[in-house]
């Protein structure tokens, strides 16, 4: 039997999100000015979602402690701040080690959606 994990944001409502009307939920929080989204899994892995607007930092996590893995642009040039935490702290990433919104929205649809990075998605394993 498959069993398909579901997804929540950690600080809005405990009912799942479904990959159908994730990436509204992610559009409304940044409207509102969070940039920092966490989801969990039923199966306990981790799902961060970090954007200054224009660019995001996508990680996966196995479970927590874990270094994990983050989607990546090869060859992206220069740095991008404007990374606001939920705590205040603004960072700054190269924009090697984040990628374009557009493709940060697909990779996270994906996941949520299925439990795995798109074939063709780009990622540095960090354990």
């Amino acid at each position: 039997m498959l069993v398909i994990e579901s997804w929540v944001i950690n600080d809005d409502n405990p009912v799942p999100v479904p990959s159908a009307v994730v990436l509204e939920a992610l559009r409304s929080r940044i409207d509102r000015g969070l940039l920092e989204t966490w989801l969990t899994s039923s199966s306990g892995r981790s799902l961060v979602f970090v954007t200054n607007t224009q660019r995001a930092m996508v990680m996966l996590l196995e479970e927590e402690g874990d270094s994990g893995e983050h989607a990546v642009d090869p060859g992206a040039q220069g740095s991008s701040d404007g990374f606001v935490l939920s705590d205040g702290q603004d960072d700054e990433y190269r924009d090697e080690d984040t990628v374009p919104v557009g493709e940060a929205f697909r990779l996270v649809k994906q996941i949520v959606d299925t439990g795995s990075w798109p074939s063709d998605a780009r990622r540095v394993v960090d354990r």
